[in-house]
């Protein structure tokens, strides 16, 4: 585990958005889904390439609302561009359950 200090954490900008549409990704070298999120109107509609086939279908994922890193550089995914970093977790068995708030928040609220 590499330590940082609490400066070099503030430079990750995550925040909150609420996927609005979900695409398959069949071009993926690993079974993904291609969503589409809401981050609020600072940051916009923003698109992510996302593992989570295993445990979310389409109707678990519209209008739900998630965690994302949105100051990383774009991801070039096969022919897709991912512009965020939706967040989860490995479960027992490696498949990722979503970080999510514990609560509905307006799109595009700042960690901290």
């Amino acid at each position: 585990m590499k330590i940082l200090s609490f400066d070099d954490f503030l430079k990750i900008d995550i925040r909150t958005g609420t996927i609005i549409d979900v695409q398959p990704f069949p071009e993926a070298r690993k079974p993904a889904w291609k969503l589409t999120i809401d981050l609020g109107p600072e940051i916009g509609i923003r698109k992510s390439s996302a593992q989570i086939t295993d445990l979310y279908t389409v109707d678990d994922l519209i209008n739900r609302q998630v965690a994302c890193v949105v100051n990383l550089a774009p991801r070039q995914i096969g022919p897709f561009i991912s512009e965020v970093l939706t967040l989860g977790f490995p479960d027992s068995q490696n498949k990722v359950v979503l970080a999510i708030p514990e609560r509905k928040l307006p799109n595009g609220r700042k960690i901290f």
